[in-house]
């Protein structure tokens, strides 16, 4: 007993001892608060947030009161506080969602114009008017696809258009625990999405001083594509103005498969190398000139300017989520040169992330912001660590951009690989050499001769540094190609279970932030977070809409049918961590029988597939478990009967292998504010059947 409170007294006086130190713990507690309020099966109550702020002011109150545990008691405040944001976040957002799909007139501003992962145009109006909808219930914002001949529309932002659409409400999870769509949509306050094959209608001209940026924007992109042809100029176009919808298609699944894509996001890096480029170019520049050295502080001046030009570079750009985290970041880090403080430390991390998880924490969720986080701490502990061997003196000034090239790669691909592993489910190979033979054109020619073009463009002198630009992008796009060309440049990884990157991260964030020894023990929860992420069974059986099964074997996932569900199919194909496709799962064996009518087994059990229309055959149900039909049909037994009016509910139903036999896990089995699930709702499978009743 004695030797357990000598241990309990040491450790408060070690955390008394780190008193300052563990600011960093902040955003993490934040974090986990969020998390919390994501995890919920059903959206909190007045009660539930009532009793978070009771714990908020009980913190404070402790916190005076109770000195010795007031670390604990900060991080249980800080808890409380990320569950309270979520809840002040959904009241700030909330907008109307569309119920169920229409046909009809939809007309709106045009806010945005960009391309879907298939490579048609898309526009997101705002301001919109839908046919026999009640404004109340009308989105906010809607998301158009432009399908078939729409050259005579140009779609600028600020204009008014009118089109006949197709529109549903934003899709959920392909399955149990794949990425929310639906989710991160209304938290961008879009209500609706979907497609016109009908002419659409230029019906109103910008009004004046309407969409300025917008309008900026796009005439900014369209002049640069003009001096730049083809993929270069729509590079080009992208890093500097976000508008990436000139790319092709194979363009940007080089960029992804040569783990070069995070180039063309306007995210962290490019921020950091046009204001890298700024703060230098005018500090440097001001030194050069006694006069103005010996009376200003170059520095300062500097900061305050380059500050300035990130934040129009944000409006430029279009101000999404990646590019107001990288503002953020920078602004944290010019702020503190401004007030005389170091400012590439843990601490402005700390505090970047903070301000970002108070304002917008559904970001914690996303790829972007756990990968550029993850990229920057690892950059400066490894820099820190690094220090002695890269002080100024010891190598070659050539040599020592050299190293500090080959250290930024290595410690940024490993810091972020376990993520984009588990979002994008693959590991581009050679993404390390294609880095390195393309992060110093990023930053030594793409972005400065990005930014003198804009500086010059007024005076009609943008041709040689537009001519600069365009090497460094067609290098760059040279590089994707090539080693995306390269056999096995990309290894598909299996989707992690939804516990993995919690623990990896609280694991990572306490070996990094945690001054003292016990730091080590994070390794313990990586190490767990592996383990898991390795012994992760993947559903056996998948059920989507239109009589779409998918069922594992072998040789990988089989799907029923060729038509129908695509982005589904390929979403179930790259959480196994197979990248085949869907010729080649169609292919593969796991239905028997004839088209319309297809027959699987699964745990001993068996399943019937049947195409619309087709009617359920005599005494099927006490021959299979399962059947599944797009159009429900009344059963002659025991069987669970799965139509496209139940998915309509539970959304994709996934069957799994559990120790205590076979399980069903619906994608949406809760209520949250931006989906409703059925509440209650309990599916079953009867015992199982004989082996040879997949024969019959």
């Amino acid at each position: 007993m004695a030797g357990a409170a000598a241990l309990a007294g040491r450790m408060v006086a070690g955390l008394q001892g780190l008193r300052g130190e563990l600011f960093a713990f902040v955003p993490v507690g934040l974090g986990i608060g969020i998390g919390l309020w994501f995890q919920r099966g059903q959206d909190p109550g007045a009660a539930d947030y009532l009793l978070a702020a009771g714990g908020v002011l009980l913190a404070l109150l402790l916190h005076r009161m109770w000195e010795v545990a007031q670390p604990f008691v900060v991080l249980v405040a800080c808890i409380l506080c990320g569950f309270l944001a979520c809840g002040a976040r959904v009241q700030v957002v909330a907008a109307p969602i569309l119920t169920e799909e229409r046909y009809g007139a939809v007309m709106g501003r045009i806010l945005e114009v960009d391309r879907s992962q298939a490579g048609a145009l898309r526009v997101t109006l705002d301001r919109v008017w839908m046919e026999d909808l009640a404004p109340d219930e009308t989105p906010g914002r809607v998301r158009l696809s432009l399908q078939g001949d729409q050259r005579w529309l140009d779609p600028e932002p600020g204009s008014w258009v009118m089109a006949t659409a197709f529109l549903s409400p934003p899709q959920g999870p392909t399955e149990p625990g794949a990425f929310d769509f639906r989710q991160m949509a209304f938290f961008d306050g879009l209500g609706a999405v979907g497609y016109t094959r009908m002419p659409v209608l230029r019906w109103q001209d910008p009004a004046p001083g309407d969409a300025r940026i917008g309008r900026l924007r796009a005439y900014l992109s369209s002049a640069i594509q003009t001096r730049i042809p083809g993929d270069a100029g729509a590079f080009a176009a992208g890093v500097l103005t976000g508008d990436r919808s000139g790319l092709s298609r194979d363009a940007v699944d080089a960029l992804r498969d040569s783990s070069l894509a995070h180039l063309l996001a306007i995210s962290g890096m490019n921020m950091a190398f046009l204001i890298g480029f700024v703060f230098a170019l005018l500090r440097y520049g001001m030194a050069l000139i006694p006069p103005v050295a010996l009376r200003v502080d170059s520095k300062k001046v500097a900061a305050t300017v380059s500050l300035g030009v990130a934040g129009f570079y944000l409006l430029l750009s279009g101000a999404n989520v990646a590019t107001e985290r990288a503002f953020i970041m920078v602004a944290v880090m010019l702020v503190a040169v401004i007030l005389d403080r170091r400012a590439i430390t843990l601490r402005s991390v700390a505090i970047a992330a903070t301000i970002l998880l108070a304002w917008q924490p559904e970001a914690l969720l996303s790829p972007g912001f756990q990968m550029s986080f993850a990229a920057t701490i690892a950059l400066i502990v490894g820099f820190r660590a690094m220090s002695n061997h890269l002080e100024p003196g010891r190598w070659p000034r050539w040599v020592q951009m050299m190293l500090a090239l080959l250290l930024s790669s290595l410690l940024g691909g490993i810091a972020t690989a376990p993520y984009a592993a588990a979002h994008f489910n693959r590991f581009a190979d050679y993404g390390l050499v294609a880095n390195l033979l393309t992060g110093p054109v990023m930053g030594i020619v793409v972005m400065p001769a990005g930014a003198v073009a804009a500086v010059v463009a007024p005076f009609g002198l943008s041709a040689l540094p537009l001519w600069v630009m365009e090497q460094g992008c067609r290098w760059i796009l040279y590089v994707a190609h090539e080693i995306a060309a390269v056999e096995g440049a990309v290894t598909a990884i299996p989707a992690p279970p939804t516990v993995v990157l919690p623990i990896l991260s609280l694991g990572l964030c306490w070996l990094v932030f945690w001054p003292g020894r016990w730091r080590w023990g994070g390794l313990v929860a990586v190490l767990a977070a592996g383990l898991v992420w390795l012994q992760a069974d993947r559903p056996i059986v998948l059920i989507g809409a239109g009589g779409l099964v998918g069922v594992a074997g072998p040789e990988g996932r089989a799907i029923s049918t060729a038509r129908g569900g695509g982005f589904m199919v390929e979403n179930w194909l790259e959480n196994d961590g197979d990248l085949a496709g869907r010729t080649a799962a169609l292919a593969r064996a796991g239905f028997v029988g004839v088209a319309g009518a297809q027959v699987f087994g699964f745990g001993g059990r068996t399943g019937l597939v049947l195409a619309r229309g087709e009617p359920v055959p005599a005494g099927a149900c006490l021959r299979h478990a399962l059947i599944v039909r797009p159009d429900p049909a009344e059963q002659d037994g025991p069987c669970l009967m799965i139509s496209d009016d139940l998915l309509a509910k539970t959304g994709t139903i996934a069957i799994v292998a559990g120790h205590e036999g076979i399980n069903i896990r619906l994608t949406q089995s809760g209520t949250r504010v931006w989906s409703r699930g059925p509440v209650g709702l309990d599916l079953a499978l009867p015992a199982p059947v004989p082996p040879d009743a997949v024969d019959q």
